[in-house]
C-alpha cells in the first residue's frame, strides 16, 4: 500500500492546496495531510483549528487523513512508513526552495522520494498569505477558498481587529 504525506501549515487551507489534495489522492492508497505545529510562526488558526478545517473539506475523499506534527516532516514520513512526500509547486521560485529541500530529504532519507505536483494554472498565483492580506482588508476571497473556510477566516480577521464589522 502506497502512502504519501503532503507536509504544509495551511493557514489557511486554500483551493490550491485542495487541488492538489485532490489530486494527490488519485495517486497513492493512502494520502495523510500533515498540518505543521510550528512554534516560530504566529499563524491566524490554531494548528487544531487547520486540522479541523482540513478534515471538514476533505471528508468525501476516503483515502485522505489530516493530523498535526512538529519537527521534520522527512522524520514524521517515517513514522507513518510513508513512502513518498507530496509538495505543490506554484512557479519556478518554489521549484528552486523545494527542490533544494527534496534533496537535502533525499540524504537524510533515502528511502522517501518527493513527488511535485504543480498546481492548476488558476491557482498559480495564490497563497495562504495573500488569502490572509486580502481578508484583512475586507476583500472577497471567495475564490480563493472554500466557503466554510472563508466564514472562518473573516470571523478569525475581525475577532483580531477588534470585532470590526465587516
Amino acid at each position: 500500500m502506497s502512502t504519501a504525506v503532503y507536509p504544509g501549515s495551511f493557514d489557511p487551507v486554500t483551493n490550491g492546496h485542495l487541488d492538489i489534495v485532490r489530486r494527490a489522492s488519485k495517486m497513492f492508497d493512502r494520502l495523510i495531510i500533515a498540518v505543521l505545529n510550528n512554534n516560530s510562526k504566529t499563524p491566524l488558526f490554531s494548528t487544531e483549528e487547520r486540522v479541523t478545517m482540513l478534515r471538514e473539506i476533505t471528508a468525501e475523499i476516503g483515502n485522505v487523513e489530516v493530523e498535526s506534527f512538529d519537527g521534520l516532516s522527512i522524520k514524521y514520513c517515517h513514522a507513518k512508513n510513508a513512502q513518498f512526500m507530496v509538495r505543490g509547486l506554484r512557479a519556478v521560485t518554489d521549484f528552486e526552495y523545494e527542490l533544494q529541500i527534496a534533496q537535502t530529504n533525499r540524504v537524510i532519507a533515502p528511502d522517501i522520494d518527493t513527488v511535485f505536483l504543480t498546481t492548476n494554472l488558476k491557482y498559480s498565483y495564490l497563497s495562504s498569505s495573500i488569502v490572509k492580506e486580502i481578508a484583512e482588508y475586507h476583500g472577497d476571497i471567495r475564490a480563493f477558498v472554500d466557503s466554510r473556510i472563508e466564514e472562518r477566516i473573516m470571523k478569525k480577521i475581525s475577532e483580531r481587529q477588534g470585532n470590526i464589522t465587516i
